[in-house]
């Protein structure tokens, strides 16, 4: 099965992304789940990090260098926090640049073990992985968020936002590449929130892009058909649902839900993007 590039949007603007990113290629018919790909591209922050500096002014490398030594004697671990969200915060205002802000944030959160600070650093990741499209950061990135959730889990069991969260690292992070194995450990975490409250929407149709990554074409339309008669105005949930029924080959719904969801995202280059798929759509 050819890898397709699949609905990681996030609300409106990574809903636009699906056809922003490159072309969309769905499946023409359901051949099962995809095989696991063989070697796994690998991320290294330190480099990019160590890299990204090359590119500093001369005043930028003398602030990142104050920040960096910045811990002396004393609470260390204090120290630390502070300086991780300060360099945090420099690579976003001042290069905006999101992976070493992610990973700063990331490791303050670790060491202040509070489940706010956790939540807040997994949820970011995870709404930004959606729409990424490079495989080596996506496997890093998924593998940042995964830890964070399950530290916060850890600290908050019966949260099912954080299920969710963990769930949807695999579905829309480590699987997306071909590994059904990880959507499966994905799957396996929303199916214990639906379980207990079939009305959450948010796992409901988490587990629909489970099922549509995973070639489990019937189960993905099911939940994304409960997802969209309970939210008719959720264009995420509408467009996953129009590429599950294109890639059953159902084309009359997928053209229709396609046409829908144009409605519902409102955006000009969105529509644009629809109606050169429908175009080649056979």
């Amino acid at each position: 099965m050819k890898k397709q590039l699949i609905l990681i949007g996030c609300g409106l603007v990574l809903v636009i992304a699906l056809f922003k990113f490159g072309q969309t290629v769905v499946p023409k018919s359901n051949t099962g789940m995809p095989a696991p790909t063989t070697a796994r591209s690998t991320f290294n922050i330190d480099q990019f990090i160590t890299k990204a500096k090359l590119s500093l002014t001369p005043s930028q490398t003398l602030a990142l260098g104050k920040l960096e030594n910045s811990v002396k004697r004393g609470d260390v671990n204090t120290q630390l926090v502070a300086a991780n969200t300060q360099l945090a915060n420099f690579w976003k205002d001042s290069l905006h640049s999101f992976e070493p802000y992610a990973f700063y944030l990331s490791e303050a959160a670790k060491l202040d073990k509070s489940e706010k600070n956790l939540t807040f650093a997994a949820q970011l990741i995870l709404a930004d992985l959606r729409g990424e499209t490079d495989e080596a950061k996506l496997n890093w990135k998924a593998a940042e968020a995964i830890d964070l959730f399950e530290r916060a889990i850890a600290l908050n069991p019966e949260n099912d936002d954080l299920k969710i969260g963990l769930g949807s690292c695999y579905v829309f992070g480590k699987g997306r590449f071909g590994g059904p194995e990880e959507t499966m450990k994905g799957i396996q975490q929303l199916l214990a929130v639906v379980h207990k409250d079939s009305t959450n929407m948010k796992a409901q149709l988490a587990l629909g892009v489970g099922g549509f990554v995973s070639g489990q074409y019937d189960k993905a339309l099911e939940r994304l058909q409960r997802v969209v008669k309970a939210q008719p105005d959720n264009a995420e949930a509408v467009t996953y649902l129009a590429q599950t029924f294109e890639a059953k080959g159902d084309l009359v719904n997928a053209r229709k839900w396609f046409e829908i969801s144009k409605r519902l995202v409102n955006d000009l280059q969105y529509s644009k993007e629809i109606d050169d798929h429908l175009s080649q759509m056979r």
